[in-house]
């Protein structure tokens, strides 16, 4: 009880922080800042949808930018040709869990062992990318949307009210939806795990053996799960594609799956708020050392990936929230020596 009166506290505390960042940045925060946060709010859905494939099913996607970049092509495809947001972004979701889906079924019920399912992921995204990457001349199109330009596709529309193509978001729209898609996607996460298939599916990441001498099937469970990672994966790289108007194929490349791990591992794999944590913290520290000419951002953070692997194995959310809040705790309750206890009982 203590501990599901814990979850739930923690709960409220991340619902309250997010309605008042939700209202409150908007006015708090300069137009370019806006966007700043913004970008690492959508990181931090594409982040949570790694963690729920892999920090609670079990199953390693070395690839996971594979699906984050077929979102954002299906929508600026879709955007581009049908001159409207709303139905590209649903297919921005659609066309990502298919292909998880198909890709998951070959995988899962072929029973791949956990670690050929990682080399298949990101094989997978490397084929994207390269294909993606030789079709960036101007003689490759999709109906109007032109695949090449600035070797990617530039003047991508942003979102818009639904089936108002005229009425796009401004900054501020665009920041409120992603914040809102971010704590939906959180607390909707939360939810399937309470579920018996999200109770289940934490168990197949345990035993997968013992899950189905006890009658479940597994391979269905898993299946279930990396079609939801990929759709929320689509999401975020819908989001992107809106948030910047230009995709590009580097929405495939290999550095943005391993920043997605890094995201994890820093975090807390094994959590949903770390995950968050660790992709904006991360995002952020990347803007910055970006601007430094002479620091290489991809060598620090796999530093900081090294550091923590060693040091910090769970990440920051699990070591807050297993020792430092205990510990915290137990510093505000009185000392139980004997000599208290025998006074307690004479009283």
């Amino acid at each position: 009880m203590t501990a599901i009166f814990r979850s739930n506290a923690a709960l409220v505390a991340v619902g309250v922080v997010g309605i008042v960042l939700l209202i409150g940045l908007p006015f708090a925060l300069d137009l370019y800042t806006l966007l700043q946060v913004t970008l690492y709010v959508i990181f931090a859905v594409l982040a949570i949808s790694l963690a729920f494939i892999w920090g609670y099913g079990g199953i390693l996607c070395f690839g996971h930018s594979a699906f984050f970049g077929l979102g954002a092509y299906a929508y600026a495809v879709g955007v581009i040709n049908m001159g409207e947001s709303t139905l590209p972004f649903l297919i921005a979701m659609a066309l990502p869990a298919a292909f998880a889906a198909g890709l998951g079924y070959f995988m899962f019920y072929a029973r791949i062992s956990d670690v050929y399912v990682g080399v298949i992921t990101l094989t997978v995204t490397l084929i994207f990318y390269n294909v993606v990457n030789s079709t960036a001349g101007p003689q490759y199109h999709i109906g109007e949307a032109l695949l090449g330009g600035f070797n990617g596709m530039p003047n991508v529309p942003s979102l818009n009210i639904p089936f108002q193509p005229d009425n796009t978001l401004e900054p501020a729209g665009m920041f409120t939806l992603c914040m809102a898609i971010l704590m939906i996607v959180y607390f909707g996460l939360h939810a399937v795990l309470r579920t018996r298939f999200g109770r289940v599916l934490v168990a197949v990441r345990e035993n997968e053996q013992r899950v189905e001498f006890l009658g479940y099937d597994s391979r269905l469970h898993k299946l279930v799960a990396f079609s939801i990672g990929g759709a929320l994966a689509g999401l975020a790289g819908c989001l992107f594609t809106a948030w910047g108007n230009f995709v590009s194929p580097t929405a495939f490349s290999v550095v943005q799956s391993a920043q997605i791990i890094i995201w994890l591992m820093v975090g807390g794999a094994g959590t949903l708020l770390g995950p968050v944590i660790g992709a904006i913290v991360l995002s952020w520290l990347t803007l910055k050392i970006g601007t430094q000419q002479t620091v290489n951002a991809n060598v620090v953070l796999g530093a900081i990936l090294l550091v923590f692997v060693v040091l910090v194995p769970k990440g920051v959310a699990p070591m807050i929230t297993e020792r430092l809040m205990p510990w915290l705790v137990s510093l505000r309750r009185p000392e139980t020596s004997p000599r208290n206890v025998a006074q307690e009982g004479k009283a």
